[in-house]
């Protein structure tokens, strides 16, 4: 935490010349009016300094706090265990706590296996989603790989057991994914997480053309999205072999009946062309036109049994898809965060984000100008060390995000009435 140093005022010194005879008269009057400049000097200082204090008070309240709720982890009941689940995750995605978890991090590991062997449904989803942070924050050094290796073995087991919660299931994808993609050590961990991901959504009965499930629906999308980004990572010699026969399990999964799982195939089969195109493949077979037609019926899509929301956000995706897939351009998306701009400029940086995005939510903002490890993943460079002016002018204050609001509405209005007006001619 920055720390404030006191600023020292000094009271405006005055003199004057007079007749011995005053001098002491004189000397009083410069020594209360001294004394009544220190006492307006250590007025203005006492801000500063009770901001320090309580900066600093506030930080101590906040290491208790998750003390407290790391303790609350062993507790017998299981509403308490699942308040201090709910407590971490929330520090963890707000904040960066590296050096706070680094001396506690077995601990907390400890505890978490326990919640994931003991615990039932959304204990172990909860679990599984803070150790997912937990390996956010400790990066991927020795530490982050130490967390991994050791849970790695508890979260393949709850992930490949048909008979545990769908929930739990589909936190511990989520977490085999992104554990692995932070902190993985040598490529038989890899593989042996990319194998295990996709048994999970490319089973027997989706790879031979049928329709995925919808009540497995949400654990398709877990695991599809890790086993993709997964892919972003992965060595040429493996990418090669995806190509030529792997990803033509995804096509049947265009098929669900689930609008998430519809959208994440179309990405990961974006992603799978580009990956072609990075290694000079080409991925020209014989189901590619009939894949080219079902991504243009989907772009086109407007069959009434499907919600409104949902035709709308398939239709704009699937026709960046296709256009990609004919053309080989993708369409550059801006994320802003702070005084910064990220730009992501292929599939591959829009999954990796996406990713993250899913586990850390709205913190998304603040791991971006404060992790480094997410920075270092996205070529940001270090953390920025902005000053207090800095920041206070990357604020807008209240009437400026009002005025500019009140224009966009003029002109918002303006465009829709042109449309609208009954007198425009209608050919």
């Amino acid at each position: 935490m920055p720390r404030f140093r006191r600023a020292r005022r000094r009271g405006p010194g005055s003199g004057r010349a007079g007749s011995p005879a005053s001098e002491e008269e004189t000397g009083s009057e410069v020594l209360s009016h001294c004394s009544s400049a220190s006492e307006g000097g250590s007025l203005a200082e006492e801000p500063a300094g009770s901001d320090a204090a309580g900066e600093q008070a506030q930080e101590e309240e906040a290491e208790d706090r998750l003390k407290e709720h790391m303790d609350n982890l062993l507790d017998k009941s299981t509403k308490t265990r699942l308040a201090a689940l709910q407590g971490l995750r929330l520090a963890f995605s707000s904040r960066t706590l590296s050096e706070f978890l680094l001396e506690r991090r077995l601990t907390l590991t400890d505890s978490l296996e326990k919640c994931l062997k003991k615990g039932k449904g959304e204990e172990q989803a909860q679990a599984g989603t803070v150790l997912t942070l937990l390996c956010l924050q400790m990066g991927s050094g020795p530490e982050g790989e130490e967390v991994f290796r050791s849970m790695k073995p508890l979260l393949v087991s709850i992930l490949t057991d048909s008979m545990a919660s769908p929930g739990a299931r589909q936190s511990c994808a989520t977490a085999l994914g992104m554990c692995c993609y932070i902190a993985a050590g040598d490529l038989e961990d890899l593989g042996s997480c990319l194998s295990c991901l996709e048994s999970i959504f490319s089973p027997p009965s989706t790879s031979e053309g049928s329709s995925a499930p919808s009540q497995h629906g949400p654990l398709y999308c877990s695991a599809l999205q890790s086993w993709s980004l997964l892919l972003t990572i992965c060595p040429p010699s493996h990418i090669k072999s995806i190509l030529d026969n792997g990803w033509l399990r995804l096509p049947p999964l265009l098929a669900s009946s689930n609008v998430a799982l519809r959208i994440l195939a179309g990405e990961t089969i974006a992603l799978i062309f580009e990956l072609a195109q990075d290694m000079e493949e080409d991925l020209c077979h014989q189901d590619t036109a009939f894949l080219c037609a079902q991504l243009k019926v989907l772009a086109t899509e407007s069959n009434k049994y499907r919600a409104k929301t949902d035709r709308r956000k398939q239709r704009s995706i699937f026709r960046d898809i296709l256009h990609f897939i004919e053309s080989g351009e993708y369409q550059e998306e801006a994320i802003r965060f702070g005084l910064e701009c990220m730009y992501l400029d292929s599939w591959a940086c829009q999954r990796t984000y996406q990713a993250f995005k899913e586990v850390l939510g709205s913190g998304i903002c603040h791991h971006l100008q404060n992790n480094e490890l997410l920075r270092e993943i996205f070529g940001l460079g270090p953390p920025l060390v902005l000053d207090a002016a800095a920041l206070k002018a990357s604020k807008v204050s209240r009437f400026e995000k009002h005025l500019y609001n009140s224009a966009a509405f003029k002109a918002r209005t303006k465009a829709r009435s042109r449309v609208r007006d009954k007198r425009a001619d209608v050919l």
